[in-house]
């Protein structure tokens, strides 16, 4: 079936699918970077070296060269090819089913954005799971599918649904802000930008607004949704009682650098070129 004559759900996977592909392949690198900085043993305790985003980049370099910062690239794909076209294809099937007549306003766009991230997030979550450990470096897998069965028969099935609260907490404040501000901004845009050749490049701006607030608003949450995922045996509770104990307040804010380049740059690179993908098949994104 051509895509053309796609049910619109449909439309909105592809659509969703391509522009996560894209944008986790360009900034890859980034994510490695946030959850070795997450992840480090340094600075644990007081008066330890600290560690910070150039001397982890130069490591990984360092030691695994340049492909090295694209480790976990394959889990990450195996995530987000589904993953991102699970999240838009809910969006779009919400936003018709409440809002087909009229445009959500600021309360309705975070519950758009919240609830398509939580059907996502439960699905993909884990994949998420393995590509977190791919990356943190501490596990030795060689495959997505070899790192599946040895946390299934080691571990048990439930440790691929580790981090779960912590995710959620994490991923649907981030989509629900993230959507209110990014659609808020670009209500306010004047017609003749929204209209004109260079609205891409307007819309990309207003993700860049949206992604810097939520990345930095959600980031205590990624910084404990880490530590579960990497030690299964901590709870939600014990990790954040953990990072208190060995980093204080500011240890939940570890990687936020690299994670908010990353999330903004990402988020806003995928609507963008999701909306004119969208537009290119004739849909309202």
């Amino acid at each position: 079936m051509e895509l053309s004559l796609a049910h619109p759900a449909i439309k909105a996977f592809v659509c969703g699918s391509f522009s996560g592909t894209c944008s986790t392949l360009l900034f890859q690198p980034l994510d490695l970077v946030k959850t070795r900085l997450q992840t480090s043993q340094s600075g644990m305790q007081p008066g330890s070296s600290r560690v910070g985003m150039t001397s982890v980049l130069l490591g990984v370099v360092r030691t695994e060269r340049l492909l090295g910062l694209w480790k976990g690239i394959s889990p990450s794909f195996v995530r987000t090819i589904p993953g991102v076209g699970i999240y838009f294809s809910s969006y779009h099937s919400l936003k018709q089913h409440f809002f087909q007549d009229s445009r959500p306003g600021a309360a309705q766009a975070v519950m758009l954005g919240g609830g398509a991230r939580t059907v996502a997030g439960v699905v993909m979550l884990p994949i998420t799971v393995i590509k977190t450990r791919f990356e943190c470096g501490r596990y030795s897998y060689v495959s997505v599918s070899g790192a599946l069965r040895s946390v299934c028969r080691s571990e048990g099935p439930a440790a691929l649904f580790s981090g779960l609260m912590a995710t959620l907490l994490r991923d649907v404040p981030f989509s629900g802000i993230y959507v209110m501000f990014y659609s808020q901004a670009k209500a306010s845009l004047p017609q003749e930008i929204s209209s004109s050749p260079s609205a891409p490049v307007a819309n990309f701006s207003c993700g860049v607004l949206a992604g810097v607030l939520a990345s930095l608003v959600t980031q205590p949450a990624d910084v404990v949704k880490t530590h579960v995922q990497v030690n299964p045996q901590l709870r939600t509770t014990e990790a954040v009682r953990y990072i208190y104990t060995a980093h204080g307040l500011e240890g939940f804010f570890r990687g936020a650098v690299p994670r908010c380049l990353r999330r903004t740059m990402m988020a806003a690179m995928a609507w963008t070129v999701y909306e004119q993908m969208m537009a290119h098949v004739g849909l309202k994104s």
